[in-house]
């Protein structure tokens, strides 16, 4: 089959089931693309040709019965022979995993993190790791020594970051799916300005183990996809079909039939939706240096706006709410961001060696006392009490994913790292809300603006309760009924 790559996640496992295809068929089609368009976009960090054709091989060889049933929510195993692939950050045992930096290029871990196990349980098929800007921390994929992440809607524009080389394979069809991690829009950034779908789960959803995940219980992982069923899916299979009971907080039940059942059961219960397209902050030059200010470009408040009309279209109650982030939560998730810069160890000696974004935020940190770190936790433990018992009678609110239509490549960086970080700040006021407070949030991609002649993706995000990613992921799939965009293809396809 020559249009495997047309195919949903979902529709290439229908497909090997049937006997149309097969899981090294796919593979074999899925790593052609991978060498070809995934180098073209800076979406891979490693690939593992010869690991991702043995376990095409073993996967055809058993069948997918032979493989045992994690819960009811797994049956029938919805993924099984889809090929995807592991974001650079997560540890993967015998495969190089350099977290975007050139001091930690060919690190090769011994053990996996647990959720590339689950994804093997789940039947899928890792090509390789999918690229990442240093350590995680900037919202664009450019890191040094290796080609930029870029859209392929316009290989001129970053895809985002941290998950910006998912974002790219998923987005040109290299991959169905691909897991992300979001510490504080890392998921739904790249999701934006690729036309992705991309789920934030909540804090504790997915385990993080076992070597312990973020203390400051920031970052998650989650799922990227063209449409919100495979989504589904992949949460489905990224939390095991259950709640993580060795997470430090348990998010709740996941339902019975899964998070694809629910999408499949079709429109639930009306819901009330807050939604607000300000910048949720004011004047940050005391905060952040470099600032210049920010501001929502129109094409993202029209893409915020069009979805209000969707939803209410819909039956949904919408209304308009303040997101307000106060001066001291925006400094506290500063100095949070800043010492987990730190998070990964450097020697002394290789510290010149970093990019320069990384070398300030780590020195930003170094200031950070564990006192003022406990404090700023404290902070957002506080914030985010008042901010979830504010909105405590909305299921969702909805906001632009980002300020901007996708940058060009290297405009983050182009004037230092300060105005590098400010920008940043600039570009994602609402992402990292969802990060403090430990909320689901969905990056849905329903704005499609022209802009500089080119036609571009401006996604929404629906923040949702703790535990609720079922509701978000509903509206989600109405959203996609009345709003189609799995039919549109980028350029570079």
């Amino acid at each position: 089959m020559s249009d495997l790559h047309e195919l949903t996640a979902l529709e290439t496992a229908a497909a090997v089931r049937r006997g149309d295809t097969s899981v090294l068929e796919v593979v074999d089609h899925a790593l052609a693309r991978a060498e070809t368009l995934g180098a073209r976009l800076g979406a891979f960090a490693v690939l593992t040709p010869d690991r991702a054709r043995d376990a095409a091989r073993a996967l055809d060889a058993t069948g997918p019965d032979a493989l045992s049933a994690c819960s009811n929510a797994l049956s029938g195993r919805p993924l099984w022979g889809v090929p995807t692939a592991i974001k650079d950050l997560t540890a993967t045992a015998g495969v190089p995993t350099g977290r975007g930096s050139v001091v930690s290029r060919g690190w090769v871990p011994d053990t996996d993190d647990d959720l590339v196990g689950l994804l093997r349980a789940a039947g899928t098929v890792s090509l390789g790791k999918t690229a990442v800007p240093e350590f995680g921390l900037p919202c664009y994929t450019e890191p040094a020594g290796a080609a930029p992440a870029v859209t392929p809607w316009d290989v001129s524009r970053s895809a985002g970051g941290s998950s910006g080389g998912a974002a790219a394979a998923v987005a040109a069809g290299v991959v169905p799916v691909a897991q992300g991690s979001d510490g504080g829009g890392s998921i739904r950034i790249p999701a934006s300005v690729c036309g992705l779908v991309g789920l934030k789960t909540t804090r504790g959803r997915v385990p993080a183990g076992p070597a312990g995940g973020d203390p400051a219980g920031l970052s998650v992982a989650g799922p990227l996809a063209r449409t919100v069923a495979d989504a589904a899916a992949l949460l489905d299979a990224l939390c095991g079909g259950r709640a993580w009971p060795g997470e430090p907080l348990v998010p709740g039940r996941v339902p019975d039939d899964g998070y694809l059942g629910v999408v499949r059961r079709g429109p639930g219960p009306r819901r009330r939706i807050g939604v607000s397209t300000a910048v949720p902050y004011g004047d940050l030059s005391g905060l952040v240096p470099g600032w210049a200010g920010a501001s929502v470009d129109p094409v993202c408040v029209a893409a915020a706006e069009d979805t209000a009309r969707a939803l209410e279209s819909l039956g949904h109650t919408v209304e308009p709410v303040e997101v307000r982030l106060p001066d001291e939560v925006v400094g506290a998730f500063l100095a949070l961001w800043a010492t987990l810069a730190l998070a990964d160890p450097v020697d002394p000696a290789d510290e010149p060696r970093l990019q320069p974004l990384t070398r300030l935020l780590r020195s930003r940190g170094r200031s950070v006392s564990g006192i003022a770190a406990l404090g700023a936790l404290q902070t957002v433990q506080v914030a985010t009490r008042r901010m979830v018992t504010a909105r405590a009678g909305l299921d969702a609110v909805l906001t632009p994913s980002v300020a901007l239509p996708p940058r060009p490549v290297g405009w983050f960086s182009a004037d230092g790292p300060e105005v590098d970080f400010a920008r940043q700040v600039a570009f994602t006021p609402w992402t990292a809300i969802a990060n403090l407070t430990g909320e689901p949030a969905l990056g849905l991609p329903t704005g499609w603006p022209t802009v500089d002649g080119v036609t571009l993706p401006v996604g929404v995000t629906l923040r949702g309760r703790r535990g609720e990613e079922d509701v978000l992921l509903g509206l989600g799939a109405e959203l996609e009924a009345a709003m189609p965009w799995a039919h549109r293809r980028p350029p570079v396809w």
